[in-house]
């Protein structure tokens, strides 16, 4: 989970990019009000409020999952 609008954020995320570019998926997850609260009703992001940003954003990533094992 990262919030772009934070300085170390930023920091973090080029220097991930600069040492493990081949590695890194495309989708970031950012951090969300609707992903904090999930756990805390014991259901995943996905079941506890399927159209936020967060949630959307982990179906995004595991179709990107998906894509990168399926090319190989």
């Amino acid at each position: 989970m990262v919030d772009m609008r934070n300085n170390l954020a930023r920091e973090v995320s080029n220097e991930l990019e600069k040492h493990f570019s081949q590695l890194l998926l495309n989708t970031l997850i950012p951090r969300n009000v609707k992903l904090a609260e999930a756990p805390s009703f014991g259901r995943s992001a996905l079941l506890h409020s399927p159209k936020s940003f967060g949630a959307l954003a982990y179906l995004a990533l595991a179709g990107e999952l998906i894509r990168r094992i399926d090319n190989g």
